[in-house]
């Protein structure tokens, strides 16, 4: 039996079809075991063997991919990655695929893109690795993850000099800076809905891609008491607000007196990422200390785990979600291992901690 990932690819473009092969395919740890054309070829696919996840399509004939999504969703669940262009549109689309049980969300390649071949191919197969071991319902799919090569990963050093070391003592409003990757668009409703309207300034890094951010901070901001928008450089952080991170651009805390603001910038992928949790939380550290407040949530990877570990101890109290609530437990299990983390806590009381925490500053 083979430890690798096994993928299977529906798209209704041969082009992209070979294309995610190829990419996928270059990575030591995951298999494309067969692509389709629509969702009904793909279920006789699956009938003769099971993937462990789905790159799906949105818009295809006979069957559009959300459809076939919740159908899939209700009578037999796999981690499903949906792939979509980069459009407005698009990103509203996908937002509906996530509630519909999606795990995570690529961009459809643009063929002959060199940027795209090599930066976003090692995205996808972080992505698919990713949903791999998902946690679906009561079912937890675990497969091998190989090294998948000897790409230089870099750290938060390549965006922002470490923290110098000295506590901040608690001079100001406590700011909230919060990391999450797969699984976390939903995780970050649930934990910002329970939020009232004076909740103290919120900064949020959640991995997506470009102009996704946007239709997901509208998303938000439609359903919270607080105010969610997706951060523009300069922003303040303010009680009751909550700053997404642009998809592609990294968000650093900065102080200017006794009140805070964020820089948006370009930069190299930190831990494989830009946004990176690493970055944000480095800038906490820095900019905040003991002012500040850090919670890292379900997802793969380490990105956040350096980080959190900063700002602990810088001074500040950091919480992590636990196992039992995460999607995929692996940046919160990389931030206790590094012991960075005051508290674990299930998803549903983060909102309490940040409550409790404001209160008895």
């Amino acid at each position: 039996m083979s430890n690798k990932i096994r993928v299977l690819i529906i798209d209704d473009s041969a082009s992209v079809r070979q294309t995610l092969t190829a990419v996928l395919e270059s990575d030591p740890a995951i298999e494309v075991i067969g692509a389709a054309s629509d969702p009904f070829i793909a279920a006789k696919r699956i009938q003769e063997e099971i993937p462990d996840v789905i790159t799906l399509d949105v818009e295809m004939p006979r069957m559009d991919g959300i459809t076939f999504l919740r159908k899939l969703m209700s009578q037999r669940p796999i981690p499903v990655v949906m792939c979509s262009s980069l459009t407005e549109s698009g990103s509203e689309t996908l937002l509906q695929a996530l509630e519909a049980g999606a795990v995570d969300v690529i961009l459809k390649p643009k063929i002959g893109a060199a940027d795209y071949l090599s930066e976003q191919a090692l995205r996808i197969c972080d992505v698919v690795k990713s949903a791999a071991q998902a946690r679906l319902g009561s079912t937890r799919r675990m497969r091998s993850a190989a090294a998948s090569g000897p790409t230089a990963k870099l750290t938060a050093d390549a965006v922002l000099p470490p923290p110098t070391g000295k506590a901040m003592a608690r001079t100001t409003e406590m700011v909230v800076c919060v990391g999450a990757s797969t699984g976390g668009t939903e995780a970050l409703r649930e934990m910002l809905e329970r939020l009232p309207a004076n909740a103290p300034g919120i900064v949020i890094v959640q991995h997506m891609p470009e102009r996704f951010t946007a239709a997901f901070a509208k998303r938000l901001n439609s359903l919270c008491e607080v105010e969610v928008k997706e951060a523009v450089d300069g922003d303040p952080v303010l009680r009751g607000h909550v700053l997404i991170a642009p998809g592609d651009k990294h968000i650093l805390l900065e102080r200017q007196g006794a009140r805070y603001h964020v820089s948006v910038r370009g930069g190299p992928l930190v831990s494989r990422h830009r946004p990176s949790v690493d970055v944000l939380f480095r800038s906490a550290a820095r900019a905040a200390g003991s002012n500040a407040m850090g919670v890292i949530m379900t997802g793969m990877g380490d990105d956040g785990a350096r980080g959190m570990e900063e700002m602990h101890q810088a001074g500040a109290f950091t919480v992590a979600q636990d196992e039992a609530s995460s999607i995929v437990f692996g940046m919160p299990k990389e931030a206790i291992a590094r012991g960075g983390v005051d508290k674990v806590v299930s998803l549903d009381l983060i909102a309490r901690e940040i409550l409790t925490a404001d209160k008895h500053r």
